[in-house]
């Protein structure tokens, strides 16, 4: 069992209050909370490392060197990668999705072919192939979910053709919590000789990951989504694909010479790391990774599910409950309605009782179209959450709907 009172000492803004009521904070799919440690880590960053990395033969700039070369080994190790070298760091998962679908793209797909997405994506593993759909003439194929909010495998499987070059995917669904059966996904598109991109940024607060056991193509997450700095991420890609890639950026540190006639690309992973990376931020990613598995990614699935659970049973019991997210796989999301009170109005209302939880279309939209609503009211679990911190948003809740008559 974890010790959720000494893990919420790390964590001192949960201890904030709101409009005098103690916070409870539900919106961790948004951004997570930042342990002392982290936030520790980017002050001595700032004080004692600070020079700019990879360019200097004085000290400080090696011991930054060293340091964010250390955080790419690190999330090597935590994703099992074959080698650092496959670690691109990015500024998020966003920039990650939307590299890929630039360079893969450039490197692999032309005028009429094919890339599979589902209905349950962000908006950025959408809106980065719409960009290549306009760019190159490609066509984006979607697979659509059940009655559970589970995605249809046999549609999916049926949207595959001779012009598929590449699966673009979530792991972990940021509106239904639904966790997608991505090895299975990955076996079926290898068996057709197509690569797989994994959207982890909802997996990896939640699960462990193994990036060689499930054999996917890239992986990418957000460091602000498991405890970490904002604007840093990861793409993770298998060195046989990235470096038939083109870079993604021109710059500083991702040549190897440069002349008005012609410029030569450096190795990876830095030919895709253009200009001043965020040496500070990557290391104390480095250190959000240390505090997680610290903790445990079991105990924290574990915790985590005994709080979804908890709250699934307590939402039942509300009158006019709508869940949207119902999988037999589901990581720690409710999104949902009561009655026809507006999600808006539902959220706000919760916020000036001291609950932050979002409300809107979460960016997905097109599910939002698919499941015939405009947005949910979503709330978002952390291991350093609580059952009493879920009995206060049953009870707001209740209040709200109250005040609407219901």
């Amino acid at each position: 069992m974890l010790d959720i009172n000494s893990i919420r000492k790390d964590f001192p803004i949960i201890e904030s209050t709101v409009y005098g009521k103690p916070l409870v904070y539900l919106d961790n799919g948004a951004t997570t909370q930042k342990p002392l440690c982290v936030i520790d880590k980017l002050r001595d960053g700032y004080l004692h490392h600070n020079a700019n990395v990879h360019r200097g033969v004085h000290f400080l700039s090696q011991d930054a060197t060293d340091l964010h070369e250390s955080a790419r080994q690190r999330v090597q190790q935590f994703l099992n990668a074959r080698e650092s070298a496959e670690i691109i760091f990015t500024r998020g998962t966003t920039e990650s999705i939307n590299l890929v679908a630039y360079s893969f793209g450039e490197a692999f797909m032309n005028e009429g072919d094919e890339v599979i997405v589902t209905d349950m994506e962000h908006h950025s593993n959408i809106v980065s192939w719409q960009l290549l759909q306009a760019r190159k003439g490609i066509v984006i194929r979607h697979a659509r979910l059940n009655e559970l909010q589970e995605l249809d495998l046999e549609h999916l499987q049926s949207l595959f053709s001779e012009r598929t070059r590449l699966v673009s995917l979530t792991h972990v669904s940021n509106v239904l919590g639904t966790v997608n059966p991505v090895k299975k996904i990955i076996d079926y598109a290898h068996s057709k000789n197509v690569p797989v991109l994994v959207d982890g940024a909802q997996s990896v607060p939640h699960l462990k990951v193994d990036v060689q056991a499930l054999d996917c193509d890239f992986f990418v997450f957000s460091g602000h989504k498991i405890y970490g700095p904002t604007g840093v991420g990861v793409l993770y890609g298998k060195r046989e694909w990235l470096d038939k890639m083109p870079p993604y950026q021109g710059g500083g540190e991702m040549i190897k010479t440069v002349s008005f006639e012609v410029t030569t690309f450096n190795e990876l992973p830095y030919k895709f790391e253009a200009g001043t990376p965020d040496f500070i931020s990557t290391v104390a990613l480095a250190t959000a990774l240390d505090y997680v598995e610290a903790i445990g990614l079991d105990d924290i699935m574990e915790y985590e599910h005994q709080l979804l659970t908890f709250c699934t049973d307590e939402f039942h019991k509300i009158p006019g409950m709508r869940i949207f997210g119902n999988a037999h796989e589901k990581s720690a999301v409710m999104s949902f309605l009561v009655g026809d009170i507006h999600h808006y109005d539902m959220g706000m209302l919760l916020d000036k009782l001291g609950i932050a939880v979002r409300t809107g279309h979460h960016c997905a939209e097109p599910l939002m179209h698919s499941l015939g609503i405009l947005g949910t009211v979503r709330a978002s679990f952390s291991f350093y959450n609580t059952e009493e911190e879920i009995e206060k948003l049953v009870a707001g809740i209740r209040r709200v709907s109250k005040m609407f008559g219901m």
